[in-house]
């Protein structure tokens, strides 16, 4: 087994090959003048069954071309097989036809990872479970769950917690957490006039007096959050933290959450994250390191990933 990272997220792929016990294979992934993507793989590869770390996150287009030149890098220097490990899967948000003319850039990116010669995908709570089904090749969807609910059941007060789902559309994600914490749930109704901007109707469910959480699986501008929990603190809620699985925290995020009425926001460590979210007093960061790690030992030794879960 080797494993490979490009330049997305170097510090989780170190600390997966720390948990692995196992060191990264040398490369270099660099830049021309032009902007083009050069890409050298150092050691011999011939045989091999290589795991390639990459985020596909902001710079999005840079970050996926790097993996794909990487993959096909890889096959040229006849490795046996090619995993794509994707901690981040970007332009998952685009899983389907949202009006006229529009793509499925999901899709696309699926075929595209294909026709580069990987044999297969691991990655972690896509944003819709059917991108799965947009490839023909192995694709294994891991959930951070497990570790956030660990984080919540060591920092949070277990007698008055309430799992929040932020949307309708995250119902089952938030109702699968609160079974797993044997707490209640509850919803937020809210609608999107435009992308990228959410307005909150209703509060489905009674929080008043609750210390409440917010679930879901991806934090953008950070706007969806601030406003749920500026309703749930309206509705009584004692305080309102949120758990999310990808920091992409792009333009005002950092200062929406800082200013805002969260009390935290706790994310995973998929996207390497810039200075001034590191520095930001209100955002945490949990590892995945661990469960990526031995969801690649799993399947390199052919046992079953979906146990992990169990």
């Amino acid at each position: 087994m080797k494993l490979l990272a490009g330049n997305s997220n170097r510090t989780l792929a170190q600390a997966i090959a720390n948990h692995l016990d196992a060191p990264l294979t040398k490369a270099q992934v660099k830049r021309f003048a032009d902007n083009e993507v050069f890409a050298v793989i150092e050691e011999n590869v011939r045989g091999e069954d290589v795991f390639l770390i990459q985020s596909t996150s902001y710079p999005a287009n840079d970050n996926l071309m790097e993996m794909l030149i990487m993959v096909d890098a890889l096959r040229r220097a006849s490795a046996r097989r090619v995993t794509c490990v994707m901690p981040y899967f970007g332009y998952a948000r685009q899983d389907r036809k949202t009006g006229g003319r529009t793509p499925i850039s999901a899709k696309l990116v699926a075929n595209i990872i294909e026709r580069s010669g990987a044999d297969r995908v691991l990655t972690m709570d896509l944003h819709a479970g059917q991108i799965q089904g947009f490839f023909d090749i192995p694709t294994d969807n891991l959930v951070a769950m497990p570790v956030l609910a660990q984080d919540i059941k060591e920092t949070k007060p277990r007698d008055s917690v309430m799992i929040v789902s932020p949307d309708v559309g995250g119902v089952v994600r938030a109702r699968s957490l609160a079974k797993r914490l044997d707490c209640d749930l509850a919803i937020v109704d809210k609608r999107r006039p435009e992308p990228g901007k959410s307005e909150v109707m209703n509060i489905i469910g009674d929080v008043e007096g609750r210390s409440c959480i917010l679930f879901d699986d991806i934090v953008d501008s950070g706007g969806t959050l601030v406003n749920a929990a500026e309703a749930l603190m309206a509705q009584g809620a004692t305080e309102v933290s949120a758990y999310i699985s990808h920091g992409v925290l792009s333009g005002p995020a950092v200062e929406r959450v800082t200013n805002g009425p969260l009390k935290e926001l706790v994310i995973t460590d998929s996207i390497e994250q810039p200075q001034a979210v590191l520095e930001c007093n209100k955002i945490r960061r949990v590892s995945v390191a661990p469960l990526i790690g031995e969801a690649i030992r799993r399947i390199a030794n052919e046992e079953s990933v979906s146990k992990l879960f169990d």
